[in-house]
């Protein structure tokens, strides 16, 4: 008979903050498979916990490697609990692999839901919480994260994203050029930690105080792409979401057509604003 592979949602932060159901569950589950083992030992210290288990390592190097392993032990009928260093396995983890791979071998796959950094960062925020898209880590090329960005630019639902802090000012940056200075966000920095901060305001705006340098743990909340009425829409704001959809590969007459559509604007207007525009950067260069 299968065991059972649960997925244990870690402290972000405060070791307090861990669910009564995950010291159970590391006490008593056959295989405990942890993101970093000393950090799963200082866990099992901070929450008083004598493990029982095997514990193996389940990071990104070794997650192909590691998953036939623990698939072997859960159809054997194992307890397996799957731990990463903070938060949720699976969520910007290791996890996606291993819970893939339990479904097709129609193993239980169950949770202790604990601590999230998406979720607790979304309702510090500040922005609109009830819709929003969760983007992960951005990529660490200028340019890639550029068309990454450039992809949900006129995504109305708030956004979240996971980022590295010697990173975040370029990331800030990137997102001002994309979205616009004033386009509104929340960086969340060290969530429940003793050092917590939330900083609120336009995107140019944190951009400038992330180039000074910034520690951490970084969570950034965005807000989605406003909402246009007919008209709302200026020829300048037509062209750059037109040249969007062209960088990301649609032919401009697809294009034209799709902003046209969204922003409730004819065709033609949204065809000579790229014009103007095409003509205009003739005339300077």
């Amino acid at each position: 008979m299968n065991g059972t592979l649960v997925l244990a949602g870690t402290p972000i932060g405060d070791v307090t903050d861990a669910p009564p159901r995950l010291a159970a569950e590391l006490a008593t589950a056959d295989v405990i498979a942890a993101e970093d083992t000393r950090r799963l030992r200082r866990l099992t210290q901070a929450l008083g916990v004598q493990t029982r288990g095997r514990v193996v390592s389940y990071f990104e190097g070794n997650e192909s490697q590691r998953t036939p392993e623990l698939v072997e032990a859960l159809t054997g009928g194992a307890r397996v609990l799957l731990v990463t260093d903070a938060g949720m396995p699976s969520v910007s983890d290791p996890g996606y692999r291993l819970v893939a791979a339990a479904v097709e071998h129609e193993i239980r796959v169950t949770a202790v839901p604990g601590p999230s950094a998406v979720l607790t960062a979304l309702a510090l925020s500040g922005l609109p919480v009830d819709r929003f898209c969760f983007e992960g880590f951005l990529p660490r090329k200028a340019g890639e994260r550029l068309s990454r960005l450039r992809e949900v630019a006129d995504e109305r639902r708030t956004l979240v994203y996971f980022e590295a802090p010697h990173r975040l000012d370029d990331t800030l940056a990137a997102m001002a050029e994309v979205f616009g200075a004033g386009r509104r966000a929340a960086v969340c920095r060290e969530l429940t930690k003793t050092y917590e901060e939330v900083r609120r305001g336009g995107l140019g705006e944190l951009a400038a105080w992330a180039a000074e340098g910034v520690r951490g743990e970084i969570t950034v909340v965005v807000e989605g792409a406003p909402a246009p009425g007919p008209g709302d829409v200026g020829a300048e704001e037509l062209v750059r979401r037109v040249r969007v959809r062209e960088e990301a590969g649609e032919r401009r007459k697809e294009a034209i057509a799709a902003v046209a559509a969204e922003a409730g604007v004819p065709k033609r207007e949204v065809f000579d604003a790229v014009v103007a525009a095409k003509n205009e950067a003739r005339t300077s260069s």
